[in-house]
């Protein structure tokens, strides 16, 4: 059991100084060795915010020494799997943002070096539903539905409804990947722990704005990312899952909308705005999730505890990174032959 653990922070962007340094720097018994970013200037820097003593531009120095026990990435999927993968070859654990990685073969490298090396390795899960996540998860189990027959998944941004504005990071599939489409991984996160695997998936993709400039004041580029995503899953339960995803939508709530033959649960992502009504009802009426049920963001905490022996696992494996990663590869392998793609069952 590590009491004292020494964590290296690799990728310092907004997530990891908004979120992941200042929850590990609370934790008693752990201490923040060194920070790496690609440019050494936001390296420095951030370093200096939160009073870590060491910052540089190459992570490879990091994974190496033998005074750091585990490694937060928190860069983009491009680099995912190259720096778990040598962080787990040279006995480090990992915890890794989502997306896993950018396409199936990386995810399955990074599930595979992780079992040969029995290193602990976890993905972050989405913030997003915690609130309620593990009670909907209960009225599921308990029937509050009955069978489940349809579920719709909404995701509604802003984010390319400026056609002036140049292409953004996500839209770039160097860095995210071809897969990695708005949020519709994100979501599975949360889809995957309610309703299981699925058998098959179709999905169609929309772009609106084919060309955008490639940074501010260069030249027109073709955008190869959609805007918009409709994926339908059919499970094996036989429910359908419906995921709709737009980045125009100037206004939208997000939500997950489950179906039943006995009745219908509504879910915001706060976690706190859940509705229901069973059969019989009047209308959806307000849930209340009781406190033994509700949680918070936890995935820092919940990786030390990991590491310490304390938990076996955290909410997203490496292997549950895959499944939602094979889900991916399946909704693009769909929008792109326009037709079902049946998706492996082990």
């Amino acid at each position: 059991m590590k009491d004292h653990l020494r964590i290296a922070i690799i990728g310092a962007g907004r997530f990891t100084q908004n979120r992941s340094l200042p929850n590990f720097l609370k934790i008693p018994g752990v201490e923040i060795k060194a920070i790496a970013n690609r440019r050494l200037e936001t390296a420095l820097e951030v370093a200096q915010k939160f009073e870590v003593a060491e910052a540089t531009d190459d992570w490879r120095s990091l994974v190496e020494r033998d005074d750091i026990d585990a490694i937060l990435v928190g860069t983009p999927p491009n680099v995912h799997m190259e720096i778990t993968v040598a962080a787990m070859r040279a006995g480090k654990d990992v915890l890794s943002q989502t997306r896993m990685a950018r396409d199936l073969s990386e995810a399955r490298q990074m599930l595979q070096v992780s079992l040969e090396t029995g290193r602990k390795a976890a993905l972050a899960r989405p913030s997003g539903y915690i609130g309620a996540g593990r009670y909907v998860k209960h009225l599921l189990s308990e029937g509050y539905v009955g069978n489940v027959r349809q579920v719709f998944c909404y995701r509604m941004i802003p984010d390319y409804t400026d056609v002036s504005l140049p292409i953004g990071r996500r839209q770039d599939p160097d860095i995210y990947g071809e897969l990695n489409c708005l949020y519709l991984g994100y979501c599975w996160d949360v889809l995957q722990d309610w309703f299981g695997e699925p058998e098959r998936v179709f999905a169609q993709y929309s772009s609106f704005t084919p060309q955008r400039l490639s940074a501010p004041g260069g030249t027109m580029i073709t955008v190869g990312t959609p805007e918009a995503v409709t994926a339908i899953a059919e499970m094996r339960s036989g429910a359908h899952i419906t995921s709709i995803q737009t980045g125009v939508a100037h206004f939208g709530n997000d939500r997950i909308e489950i179906y039943g033959d006995e009745g219908t649960l509504v879910c915001g992502p706060s976690g706190i705005n859940l509705t229901g009504a069973r059969k019989g009802g009047d209308a959806l009426i307000t849930i209340d999730v009781p406190d033994d049920y509700r949680d918070e963001w936890s995935v820092e905490n919940d990786f030390v505890r990991m590491v310490r022996g304390e938990i076996d696992e955290m909410f997203l494996s490496f292997e549950d990174g895959l499944k939602n990663m094979a889900y991916l590869d399946g909704c693009y392998r769909s929008a792109r032959d326009g037709r079902w793609v049946e998706l492996a069952t082990d």
